[in-house]
């Protein structure tokens, strides 16, 4: 192999390794190595794709604010956090909101009432996503979860609880997305 060649070849591959360096690629879909948020740094703890049966639903990244593998600590801490779901199948609202309340069920089944009503507030907020758009949850600890739907702010869920309600429904002991994604989003 001539050395024009090899210096071709290495510089493509560092230009590739650049480009990925500050993004995760996960069914097609980008999600950036950390996020700003309310001033600070979130940073991609992890993404993974569900799937239903054999088709792909929504490509799914969480920030924390530092990286956590573990699910129990990630519940307990008072963190900002973000969860997107980039949705890379069309589904709609009556779909998402019955996984929402499945998800409720199967990883808070003791949820008080009040975790109860802003599930039922979140679920009313869904609209039918196309492939191509987002959910984004937001907690910050003095605000509650600010929940976007295709990029419009639908409002926030007030209390830690509810946020951690949302989010064991993706990390919880039965996540809906199922395991491998669950451990996806954990950085495993």
């Amino acid at each position: 192999m001539s050395s024009i060649t090899s210096r071709i070849i290495l510089s493509t591959i560092l230009a590739a390794a650049a480009i990925t360096a500050d993004a995760k690629i996960v069914a097609g879909v980008k999600f950036d190595d950390s996020v700003r948020v309310n001033g600070q740094t979130l940073v991609l703890n992890g993404a993974g794709v569900r799937k239903k049966l054999f088709i792909k639903v929504y490509a799914g990244a969480l920030y924390l604010p530092t990286n956590q593998r573990d699910a129990a600590t990630i519940l307990a801490a008072d963190v900002p956090r973000r969860m997107v779901m980039h949705f890379v199948f069309d589904v709609g609202k009556g779909k998402i909101a019955e996984a929402w309340t499945e998800g409720l069920k199967a990883n808070t089944p003791n949820a008080p009432a009040d975790v109860k009503n802003a599930f039922h507030t979140l679920s009313s907020w869904m609209e039918d996503m196309k492939k191509g758009q987002e959910i984004v949850l937001t907690y910050g600890p003095a605000t509650g979860t600010t929940v976007e739907v295709n990029g419009k702010v639908k409002g926030t869920l007030p209390g830690k609880a509810v946020a951690d309600a949302i989010l064991a429904t993706w990390i919880g002991p039965k996540p809906g997305p199922g395991s491998d994604f669950k451990n996806a989003v954990l950085g495993k």
